[in-house]
């Protein structure tokens, strides 16, 4: 109608009586609602406005707050919101909805309008939650995002582009632990999903923080019309420019690769090669880093290699390289055992060497002296093991020093004995991905590692038994510091009794997110899954791995968990709970 008197835009929405003018105007607010939603219409400087009544923050109700100069201000963490829009000052908060308001002589309607497609907002949420590390923020995106059917891939690759982009160092734990989070989604309970992947973002968002943003170079004839050196050379020119740390030359070398289309098996041949190169480069980190990047290249697509690749040449070329460490020259020079040992190559196992030989193997790499382990694995190659079982026997060997780890060693000595294993699972996962003979050398080096981690082991704890108990007695022992043997005699008894796999991997997955869990623990949980599932069910293989895994996790809790908190509050104010109580 022309007498109308119309705030906020649009009128071609539903209207909803909410009150008189009158009272309104001698009020100063008035509440209403809209479907589910709780709306306070206020008068201010001779205009009204509405937004929800429920802070988008935390969920204080807006109309205790405060109206001044036209901005609202919500009494519990002083969030400001212009009363016209509802967008926020304050980033922290999030905007609150604006409703219009139509006026017909003394009666006063609150105007809804379909609600807009929610995607970009959120997506612009979850940028802004990472950039300035506010975890509340981005797990209400994360919630959001998942609310409206973004798949949980296009999350991780939301935060992976972030994080290839806004940290010069490059590929570092953050982005690891995102990938590792992504590869256990499959495996965690519904409700658990939304909590790993903010936990994945979460640390991208602490590893990028303060830190300056990479500026990628550009491949060798990006501005000219002749063709890039072929792959081959590439290759050597990339180990080369490793092996000198001339980190630049080499990013420019693998970014020539990927964007004259070298193949993606040869693109990893050429950066395994250079991984292993050197002995254990970075307690490990290296091959895992390199690991989790061609995982999240598998999960994104191979147009992604491009941006992801090169962030890690930077910490490769970079990287401790052990054979510069006495330990690994003296008394045994491990470094001269090591070039005196080749593999022999095989991309798929001879006839007659299977699992029983595998776990074998892996047995024997426990060996006290390091000839005998380097033996058995000249042995096992020339009985017919293939380079995937080579390192499937190397995980399992680097999985049983934490299952046999004694509780009486020095607590900081978990993460000697997950290093170790991690970087076999790393190497495990290439050498099935696509073998190659290089590869092989890094199998020789992690036995050798798994062979200097023998003192961990002595006194060995004794390995758990095949007793029955419930899955639910976990709880105890993530809740109680000391429960390390316990735990892992549950998870093993668990699966020795006929109990379901993917039970006790929900409930580890469970325990490790309801923690402000670690970058190792992570790792860990993460390597160890992977790991199980690559032995045959109910094998004894697979659950002495979960078993160590449950006794590390013991070892390690219970935590804060205040990163589970802001989840869980995350959640409720998406189901429109109430978290702020009258008093």
């Amino acid at each position: 109608m022309a007498s109308d008197r119309v705030y906020g835009g649009r009128v071609s929405g539903e209207r909803i009586l909410v009150g008189a003018l009158s009272k309104l105007q001698t009020d100063g607010h008035v509440l209403a609602k809209a479907g589910a939603h709780g709306v306070c219409v206020f008068w201010h400087e001779g205009g009204a406005y509405a937004v929800d009544d429920r802070c988008p923050h935390m969920g204080f109700p807006l109309h205790r707050g405060t109206v001044e100069h036209g901005l609202l201000t919500c009494h519990w963490h002083n969030a400001r919101f212009d009363l016209a829009t509802g967008d926020t000052l304050d980033p922290f908060a999030d905007d609150v909805r604006a409703y219009p308001v139509v006026i017909e002589g003394d009666d006063v309607f609150l105007v809804v309008e379909p609600e807009p497609d929610r995607v970009a907002h959120l997506q612009h949420r979850l940028a802004e939650g990472l950039e300035q590390g506010l975890t509340l923020v981005t797990a209400k995106a994360v919630l959001g995002l998942l609310e409206t059917g973004v798949p949980m891939a296009d999350i991780v690759r939301t935060g992976v582009d972030y994080g290839t982009t806004y940290r010069a160092q490059g590929w570092g734990p953050g982005l690891t632990v995102l990938v590792a989070m992504a590869n256990l989604l499959p495996h965690l309970a519904d409700d658990d999903r939304a909590l790993a992947l903010v936990h994945g973002l979460s640390f991208v968002s602490r590893d990028t923080r303060n830190r300056p943003p990479r500026f990628p170079l550009a491949p060798l004839g990006a501005d000219s019309e002749r063709a890039a050196p072929h792959g081959d050379r590439l290759a050597s020119w990339y180990r080369r420019f490793i092996d000198t740390r001339s980190g630049d030359a080499a990013e420019r070398t693998l970014a020539t690769a990927i964007a004259s289309g070298v193949a993606e098996g040869d693109v990893q041949a050429m950066m395994m090669a250079s991984a292993t190169d050197h002995v254990f480069l970075d307690e490990g980190h290296t091959l895992d880093f390199t690991n989790k990047a061609f995982e999240a290249v598998s999960l994104l697509g191979w147009p992604a290699a491009g941006s992801v690749l090169p962030t890690l040449v930077a910490q490769t070329a970079g990287a401790h390289r052990h054979e510069e460490d006495g330990m690994w020259r003296h008394p045994h020079d491990l470094v001269g055992l090591l070039a005196q040992t080749t593999l022999e190559y095989r991309p798929a196992p001879a006839d007659g060497f299977h699992d029983v030989a595998t776990a074998a193997l892996a047995w024997a790499l426990l060996a006290d002296e390091p000839r005998p382990v380097v033996a058995a694995l000249v042995e096992a190659a020339t009985a017919g093991a293939s380079a995937e079982q080579l390192g499937r026997a190397l995980a399992l060997a680097a999985a049983l020093r934490i299952t046999r780890f004694h509780v009486q060693n020095d607590h900081g000595d978990w993460d000697v004995v997950h290093h170790g294993f991690t970087h076999a699972n790393a190497l495990h996962q290439r050498l099935a991905a696509h073998p190659t003979p290089e590869l092989l050398r890094g199998v020789v080096a992690g036995a050798l590692r798994v062979y200097l981690d023998r003192f961990l082991n002595i006194p060995a704890a004794r390995l758990p038994k095949a007793t029955a108990h419930p899955l639910a007695a976990l709880q105890a022992c993530w809740d109680n510091q000391g429960h390390v043997d316990r735990a892992g005699e549950i998870a093993f008894g668990h699966l020795s009794t006929g109990g379901d796999p993917a039970e006790l991997i929900a409930a580890l997955g469970r325990a490790l997110l309801a923690e402000d869990a670690e970058f190792h623990w992570i790792q860990t949980v993460e390597a160890a899954v992977r790991q199980f599932h690559a032995w045959p069910a109910g094998s004894e293989e697979g659950a002495l791995i979960l078993a160590g895994t449950a006794r590390f996790l013991a070892a390690n809790t219970p935590t804060r968990r205040e990163l589970p908190r802001v989840v869980r509050i995350a959640t409720r104010l998406r189901r429109g709970e109430e978290l702020f109580e009258e008093r």
